[in-house]
């Protein structure tokens, strides 16, 4: 945990210091520019070869009462047998994080009154799957507000986000609810890592990372909107620039901006080659896109090769000297086969 929050504060302190010493076109031009080239390959490399991956086995999470007899009910959502149905989970899964939302927690309970002993028991936990809910929407609302830094002039509906996002008007200038919102999620996905024992225990460098990676982003972003007051106007005319593929001079621009680019385009190259890909991997993934239909139809992997088989008459056939030798069980006797073969 602590190496992560090393490194990431390595980053933010690296690109502080070089845009004070006029670094600033590498921090805020060169580096984005190699983040989402490298950020784009990734991920179209990752659903390439997840693509190319052979399914030898229908695998599908069956999360319910699989389709059975008539008389016997069906979960629909979670075990669905139809094509439409795996669109339904589907969307409930990406969208509504439908897994997440079943997941339940399991105890032991030392002292039971009733069994006067140690019990399993299991009970349904929600705070995981509201924070993490919380934490995409917000990531993605903050992520869309943004792209007003992009585009001139700024469509309507990111000027209708914003004000439904900032609708408190608290202070000047507008707070806006994801960015607040957004900090309180992440710092709950890495306080459960941290008090939650069993968590902790499985949580590795790649899962703290990215979490204080996303933390450095959103604390820098608030600091520069809020407190460091950077010049909005300035940075825009900076981002046109490199979208327009014609950057200008950085001079002039506050150095809280290039540690926040720099973190993001951390982010970006990151972002292929960890677990951060689920937002693409989940469509790939044979636990959700296949039907739970194995009761009736026969999954068949379509990267087999041709086998030639031979049937157990023909085996049999094949073999029929050395079975009768060692005394093994035949449909056809021997002698019926040497008496045929002399009557012809």
């Amino acid at each position: 945990m602590l190496n992560s929050l090393l490194v990431v504060a390595l980053v933010a302190i690296i690109a502080w210091l070089g845009a004070a010493i006029g670094l600033g076109s590498l921090f805020g031009v060169v580096l984005p520019y190699v983040a989402i080239v490298v950020f784009l390959g990734g991920v179209v490399w990752r659903m390439v070869w997840w693509a190319k991956s052979p399914v030898p086995f229908a695998i599908p999470t069956t999360g319910g009462q699989e389709k059975s007899l008539d008389f016997i009910k069906q979960a629909q959502w979670d075990c669905p047998d139809t094509t439409l149905g795996v669109v339904k989970r589907m969307f409930l899964e990406v969208f509504l994080f439908r897994s997440l939302f079943r997941n339940v927690n399991a105890e032991i309970k030392q002292d039971d009154p009733v069994n006067g002993g140690p019990r399993l028991i299991y009970y349904s936990s929600k705070w995981l799957w509201v924070f993490a809910l919380l934490f995409h929407y917000c990531f993605f609302i903050v992520f869309f507000r943004h792209f007003r830094f992009f585009v001139d002039p700024v469509p309507g509906c990111v000027s209708f986000m914003e004000m439904i996002d900032g609708f408190l008007q608290i202070g000047a200038p507008r707070f806006y609810l994801t960015g607040g919102l957004l900090l309180v999620a992440v710092l709950f996905l890495i306080g459960r890592r941290l008090v939650n024992p069993r968590v902790r225990y499985i949580s590795l460098t790649q899962d703290y990372f990215p979490l204080f990676l996303i933390l450095g982003i959103v604390v820098s972003g608030i600091a520069m909107r809020y407190f460091l007051k950077t010049d909005i106007t300035q940075v825009k005319a900076f981002v046109m620039g490199l979208v327009h593929f014609n950057p200008i001079s950085a001079d002039g621009i506050d150095p809280i901006f290039f540690v926040h680019v720099c973190l993001v385009s951390t982010l970006l190259i990151y972002f292929p080659f960890s677990k951060l890909t689920h937002m693409a991997g989940i469509f790939f993934s044979p636990t959700r896109n296949l039907p739970c239909n194995t009761r009736r139809v026969r999954h068949v992997n379509p990267w087999n090769p041709p086998k030639d088989f031979l049937t157990y008459p023909e085996y049999e056939d094949l073999y029929r000297e050395a079975m009768a030798g060692a005394n093994l069980p035949l449909d056809k006797p021997l002698e019926a086969e040497t008496k045929q073969k002399s009557g012809e």
